[in-house]
């Protein structure tokens, strides 16, 4: 198993007043480093909608180590830690030239598109398996 691996570009408008970035954008790399995943293996969320199925977040643990600064490239590494019946956890770090800058940990229902919990698809587990940690 290895991570998936998404380099990102620091902007200045993502800074926060004392010029790190700021909070609730980790979030948001966080997010793009799980939907480029999910686009990689074939899964990009339009898809997985028209299939009846749809990713809720309804858990968000994340730690900030340090700071991230305009210009800088930063990578997002996402892998799944376990698929369950009707939900998924997620784990993820920012990293920067090998240093962990945050990290998060997320847990995902899977319901369908009328947010009702329903079982994984049989095939997700196969699709995502090549970034589940083992």
């Amino acid at each position: 198993m290895t991570a998936h691996r998404h380099h990102i570009k620091v902007r200045f408008y993502e800074l926060d007043p004392y010029g790190h970035l700021n909070h609730s954008v980790y979030i948001q790399f966080f997010e793009t480093g799980r939907v480029e995943l999910l686009e990689q293996v074939g899964l990009d969320l339009e898809s997985f909608a028209a299939r009846g199925y749809r990713f809720v977040v309804n858990r968000i643990n994340t730690s900030f180590e340090r700071p991230v600064h305009a210009g800088e490239t930063v990578t997002v590494e996402t892998e799944v830690v376990e698929l369950k019946r009707a939900s998924s956890i997620w784990r993820q770090r920012i990293v920067r030239n090998g240093e962990v800058l945050a990290r998060q940990e997320l847990r995902a229902a899977i319901t369908d598109n009328n947010g009702r919990p329903v079982r994984v698809p049989d095939d997700l587990a196969e699709t995502l398996a090549p970034y589940l940690a083992i």
